[in-house]
């Protein structure tokens, strides 16, 4: 009986061995694959944050833009969930780029959805970052003062009296393709009463 136990037992043995080594290989293909794919293998700073945490910090940067650049704090967190799936998205921990800005030939290229009468799938340029500061900062340029070809481009964002007048304006000035783009935004505000910070 004891040479039975014995056997027994170092089958097991063998059997927690394989089953950690099959796991350890298993982890090493994800991670070949998620570099294979362009992704990095290490977090961003809001990677891996619970939504209150991610909400906290991207309010440390967007509640001064309401002084500095007119922008509801409200929108601009909404922004960041929507556009960077709370911060988990390729764009988000690789170039820390949060609000889905696009960039020129030069940077990065993701596929993206676009909504065209359907939604299609489409490679673009996006800029890249150093931080969710700096993606913050680039975001708040942008909405106060447009682009080259148009200054005026999201004024009616900046000019809106409340977060739902903002939503619907940043749609109408082209921010997204994304027809339900402005409820998006109003449900993410309110459910997570984002609009206590334009206060």
């Amino acid at each position: 009986m004891a040479k039975k136990k014995t056997k027994h037992k170092g089958v097991n043995l063998l059997s927690s061995i394989l089953l950690i080594f099959l796991a350890f290989i298993g982890t090493l293909a994800l991670l070949a694959s998620s570099i294979e794919r362009g992704e990095s293998p290490i977090p961003s700073r809001t990677s891996g944050l619970n939504r209150e945490e991610f909400i906290e910090n991207v309010a440390s940067y967007a509640v001064p833009l309401q002084e500095t650049h007119g922008i509801k704090p409200s929108i601009t967190i909404a922004q960041a969930i929507v556009e960077s799936n709370w911060g988990e998205s390729g764009l988000a921990v690789n170039d820390h780029n949060y609000f889905g800005i696009k960039g020129d030939s030069t940077q990065p290229s993701y596929a993206t959805l676009e909504y065209e009468d359907e939604w299609v799938e489409i490679q673009a340029s996006f800029r890249s970052y150093a931080s969710l500061e700096e993606s913050v900062k680039d975001y708040a340029e942008l909405i106060a003062g447009g682009t080259n070809w148009n200054p005026d481009l999201y004024k009616p964002v900046v000019e809106a009296a409340d977060y739902k007048e903002a939503a619907h304006a940043l749609k109408a000035s082209g921010y997204a393709t994304d027809p339900n783009y402005p409820i998006k935004l109003i449900e993410i505000v309110e459910l997570y009463d984002l609009d206590q910070y334009d206060n």
